[in-house]
């Protein structure tokens, strides 16, 4: 009686912070971001900002360093945030081991914004079919995630070779050609003169050079071509929409465009191609056996591999 007695007087005497404030802070201590803590809670960046600040005004003591694009923890930042990962960790534990719901399984894919929309949202219902009892979070982003601090399960990066502390499977190598609607009756290079050019931005790294309207004219050895005019997006999959409704032409990953081809709402009138980045399968090293990332390769084995194998073959 004396123990629970001492228990209940120590936990009426606790004087915390709120706890929206404690759990903000340390989600965004364990990712190292603003950014990131803000989407794993599912708020604003500044939500985060304002909860850490409401934390260290409590404190009256600051627990981050801030930099622009980047923030580090104080050395009181430092102590409290172990212990508060331990404190929310063991809730969790104790919430989950109350729940008499299982856990669900949950696998998590990254891949662009373009060749998830174009290429997995078609193929994603074949996931749970090949994976009872799993279920499918795809996570479109053009930035790559860190896998090896488990923001995704597994990615299909794109890019001009796999990653050197990543694994996995080689899928395909992109190809870029000129395509439009039938619509436009675009039968040969000259046609092009007179229509209009669709381009997008590219997010590119490294300074590589990407497929163009200005490196596709100098391959199809055109004189005098504006490879400049026209409509720009900065995005992808704009750019293959534009196309579909005979806005323009545009210069588009044949994978990408792949079912539109099949089905002959664009056409790919002519050449040359111009060959783009790979796109591969990864995972860290030694994670092929973990479940998710087993249930991913599987559908991606089935699936989207042979889907790739399968592309239209550029003229």
């Amino acid at each position: 009686m004396d123990d629970l007695r001492s228990s209940r007087e120590a936990s009426m005497a606790r004087r915390l912070p709120p706890l929206s404030a404690l759990r903000t802070f340390e989600a965004a201590a364990r990712r190292g971001s603003f950014l990131r803590a803000a989407e794993e809670l599912g708020v604003t960046p500044t939500a985060v900002s304002h909860q850490v600040r409401q934390l260290e005004q409590w404190l009256g003591t600051p627990l981050f360093r801030r930099a622009p694009r980047k923030v580090t923890l104080t050395d009181a930042g430092s102590t409290l945030a172990p212990a508060l990962t331990r404190a929310l960790d063991g809730m969790a534990e104790a919430v989950e081991a109350m729940s008499k719901r299982p856990a669900r399984k949950v696998a998590t894919l990254s891949a662009t914004v373009a060749f998830t929309g174009r290429v997995l949202v078609p193929k994603a219902a074949r996931f749970r079919e090949l994976n009872p009892g799993w279920d499918l979070r795809l996570h479109a982003s053009d930035d790559a995630v860190d896998l090896h601090a488990g923001e995704a399960d597994a990615a299909i990066r794109y890019g001009l070779a796999r990653p050197a502390d990543l694994t996995g499977l080689p899928l395909m190598t992109d190809r870029f050609a000129p395509v439009a609607s039938p619509a436009l009756g675009l039968e040969s290079h000259e046609d092009l003169r007179r229509a209009t050019l669709l381009h997008f931005d590219w997010r590119n790294n490294a300074g590589a050079t990407v497929p163009n309207w200005r490196g596709w004219a100098e391959a199809a050895g055109l004189e005098g071509f504006d490879a400049g005019s026209g409509v720009t997006f900065n995005d992808e999959n704009s750019a293959i929409l534009a196309a579909i409704a005979g806005q323009g032409a545009a210069l588009l990953s044949i994978a990408l465009v792949a079912a539109e081809l099949a089905s002959g709402a664009l056409v790919q009138p002519f050449g040359p191609v111009l060959e783009g980045w790979r796109y591969d399968f990864v995972h860290p090293a030694g994670a092929e056996d973990r479940p998710a990332v087993a249930a991913l390769r599987r559908w991606v084995e089935v699936e989207i591999a042979p889907a790739a194998a399968r592309a239209p073959a550029p003229i």
